[in-house]
């Protein structure tokens, strides 16, 4: 792990996103609540919540961090039969959280992945992304789509 006892600690925060994309049934009977597994939407976010708590567990070299605010938000976007997903995490310490944030949208794209495979087995993941961070030594970075 990366040595950061000597860094300032400053507020951090990153954005990441993710997609899934799937059959227009599909994304309707999620849309309805009609999945027989239940809200699939509500169980995403709380599937990101918690893996982006647990993000040092699951990638090596991770620091465990306190997170002070992560949300995980989910939108249909029926015109192209797909789910986006987006989340923020924001602390202040030592060390970013793009991964955390990188990890909730992951972990909620494959939730919704596993509620749905029994309908749907070809849905595509991705792209997952980081979209912004603030804070830290390295600077603010943003995703600029105009490029």
């Amino acid at each position: 792990m990366v040595d950061v006892s000597a860094k300032q600690e400053t507020v951090r925060e990153a954005r990441a996103e993710a997609f899934v994309s799937m059959r227009p049934e599909t994304l309707a009977m999620i849309i309805q609540g009609q999945h027989h597994k239940g809200d699939v939407f509500a169980t995403a976010r709380i599937a990101g919540i918690q893996a982006a708590k647990r993000t040092w567990e699951l990638i090596p070299l991770c620091h465990p961090l306190l997170l002070s605010h992560l949300e995980v938000k989910l939108e249909a976007q029926t015109d192209v039969s797909r789910v986006r997903i987006e989340s923020v995490c924001r602390l202040t310490g030592k060390t970013g959280v793009e991964m955390e944030a990188l990890t909730a949208a992951s972990v909620a794209a494959l939730t919704i992945y596993d509620m749905c495979k029994a309908v749907q087995k070809d849905m595509v993941i991705g792209p997952v992304r980081l979209l912004e961070k603030q804070g830290g030594k390295s600077g603010d970075f943003k995703v600029n789509d105009h490029d």
